[in-house]
């Protein structure tokens, strides 16, 4: 079916299907489950999962953020971007101890997501448990595809 199109509109299409490939490529690599070395991220760096889940009258944001106080966690909403940072703090420190593995994670973190709709940034409920946060925002307007009837001459 491509080769029935004009060169220039098959290859803006090309460009933009490598570029989800990479999107995906660089999704899934740093989405791994393996231990990622800490030296990709720089020292004490890590990035807490995020899933977003849009109803009808509200989005629902839920960051697994494990071994965190609820007040070193800062939130904060520009527009449509949330950003998610704070501190996770090392318990205590072992000195006489030898260490054969080290996978848990510590120190600072950010995560920025954008929203899928507008939301009213006065009403906000925000609860922290057992490791998750949970944000839900009220949207402002609900956004429904609209049928446009074509009028002909």
């Amino acid at each position: 079916m491509f080769d029935l199109m004009p060169r220039r509109r098959r290859f803006g299409k090309e460009v933009v299907s490598l570029r989800d490939e990479m999107d995906n490529l660089f999704n899934r690599f740093f989405d791994m489950d393996l231990p990622v070395p800490r030296r990709l991220f720089g020292d004490g760096e890590w990035a807490p999962r995020v899933d977003v889940i849009e109803g009808k009258g509200e989005i629902t944001v839920k960051a697994e953020i494990p071994g965190c106080e609820a007040k070193d966690i800062e939130v904060k909403l520009d527009g449509r971007t949330l950003t998610i940072s704070g501190e996770k703090k090392q318990e205590k420190e072992a000195k006489d101890e030898n260490f054969h593995r080290v996978e848990r994670t510590y120190g600072s973190f950010c995560r920025m997501v954008e929203l899928p709709g507008e939301v009213n940034p006065e009403e906000i409920d925000a609860t922290y448990k057992k490791g998750v946060l949970k944000l839900v925002f009220k949207k402002t307007r609900e956004t429904e595809a609209k049928k446009i009837e074509i009028k002909t001459g």
